[in-house]
């Protein structure tokens, strides 16, 4: 890859984690490591515009919806962020998959391939992860299945020259302090240390450790701690549970965070 290339567009595809739950804003809103990406990218495309060597405009679409599943990323998302053409590319998703019950990993890898297939020739750079995952009993029964789809975004990056983010080997997003209430998605600082990893992989200079790791935790009493329990399973678990039963998604009707590719505004 280039070094410390300049990116005139982005287009980012996936579920949560790429629409940036749980990092909210004042208003209601998610921000998430993709607007943060999008946003030095877009600082440092303007110093370059301003000499006179790349476009203009830095453009930025997130085509993300939380809860989707692979075939729906590719079915919803890939066609339309291909057409884009936009220079950089970030595609991450099935963990939603692999974290079911019931999963065909030869499907969900077959999946995750189309899509990569469909991309990589329409971006100067691509850009896949291993997801990360907090540490506990959820990423223990996972594991398996996770490791076999990225061993499967390794090879696939391999034969189409993309670049893989490894975000699971990293310590630090496994520490529950990096993640929100939900368990279940990272928290502002957890975003920010992927914005910087990605940010780094892109051949820019470091301007943090991204793994780093936290000052060892303090750990609550009891009651603090079933008093959380307590308020995750009434908030967060048996909402989920009842999606799962009524073939429900938190992403039915939700367009894309930003459909267009468009002038991003710092």
């Amino acid at each position: 890859m280039q070094t410390n290339a300049i990116h005139s567009s982005y287009v980012a595809i996936g579920d949560s984690f790429t629409e940036g739950m749980s990092d909210l804003l004042t208003d209601g809103s998610y921000r998430g490591w993709a607007d943060l990406l999008a946003a030095r990218l877009a600082a440092l495309h303007r110093v370059a515009a301003g000499d006179g060597g790349v476009p203009a405009a830095f453009r930025y679409a997130n085509l993300a919806v939380r809860g989707k599943l692979i075939g729906q990323i590719v079915d919803e998302q890939s066609h339309a962020a291909a057409a884009m053409g936009a220079d950089l590319v970030t595609l991450v998703g099935g963990l939603n998959d692999v974290l079911r019950p019931r999963c065909d990993m030869g499907v969900v890898c077959a999946r995750l391939e189309e899509a990569v297939e469909r991309l990589a020739p329409t971006c100067r750079h691509l850009v896949l992860m291993r997801s990360p995952a907090r540490r506990g009993p959820l990423l223990e029964r996972g594991r398996p299945r996770m490791e076999a789809l990225f061993g499967h975004i390794d090879r696939l990056a391999e034969r189409h020259g993309a670049v893989v983010v490894d975000l699971f080997s990293a310590e630090v997003l496994g520490d529950a302090r990096m993640w929100a209430e939900d368990r279940l998605h990272l928290n502002a600082e957890g975003h920010r240390r992927v914005a910087e990893a990605v940010w780094q992989a892109l051949g820019h200079p470091a301007e943090s450790d991204w793994t780093e790791l936290l000052p060892p935790p303090v750990r609550p009493g009891w009651p603090a701690r079933r008093g959380a329990d307590l308020r995750f399973a009434r908030q967060h678990l048996m909402p989920w549970i009842g999606r799962r039963l009524t073939g429900r998604s938190s992403g039915d009707g939700r367009p894309p965070k930003r459909a267009e590719l468009s002038p991003y505004e710092l």
